[in-house]
C-alpha cells in the first residue's frame, strides 16, 4: 500500500498517511469549498489500508485548528472507519492535539471519545 500525501494549502489540511509505518495524520485547517471531493480519495485510501490491516497498532495525529460542518460530516466517517479497525485485531491511537486555550477542538475530541470507544484517545494540549 502507497502512503499518501497531500500538501496543505490555504482552505485544506496537510494528509500525510504513513501507511507503511502505520502513522496518520491531519494537519492545518479544514474548510474546502467541496469537501466531499476533497475528502474522498482520503477515505477511498484509509479505507484500502484498514481492509488490509491487521493487528497492528495505529497513530492517528488528529492536529486541525479549525473545520467547517461540511469536513465534519466527513470527519465523522473517518473516525467511524478507524473505530471499526479494532475488528481487525487492530488498535486505534487519537493523538488530539488541541490549543490549550481553546475548548472548542477539545470538545469535539471528547464527543468523539465518547462515541467511538475503541479508540485510544490521547488530548494533547499545546501552545501557539
Amino acid at each position: 500500500m502507497e502512503d499518501l500525501y497531500i500538501a496543505p494549502e490555504r482552505d485544506k489540511p496537510e494528509i500525510d498517511f504513513k501507511f507503511s509505518q502505520h502513522h496518520l495524520q491531519l494537519r492545518g485547517e479544514s474548510f474546502p469549498e467541496n469537501a466531499v471531493a476533497f475528502y474522498a480519495p482520503v477515505a477511498s485510501a484509509l479505507m484500502n489500508y484498514l481492509g488490509e490491516t491487521r493487528n497492528q497498532q495505529i497513530a492517528v495525529d488528529f492536529e486541525l485548528r479549525y473545520f467547517n460542518s461540511s469536513s465534519t460530516k466527513i470527519l465523522l466517517n473517518v473516525f467511524r472507519m478507524l473505530d471499526q479497525a479494532s475488528s481487525n485485531g487492530n488498535t486505534v491511537h487519537l493523538n488530539w492535539h488541541h490549543d490549550a486555550e481553546d475548548d472548542t477542538v477539545l470538545d469535539f475530541g471528547n464527543d468523539i471519545a465518547g462515541d467511538f470507544i475503541t479508540l485510544k484517545y490521547h488530548a494533547v494540549p499545546s501552545r501557539r
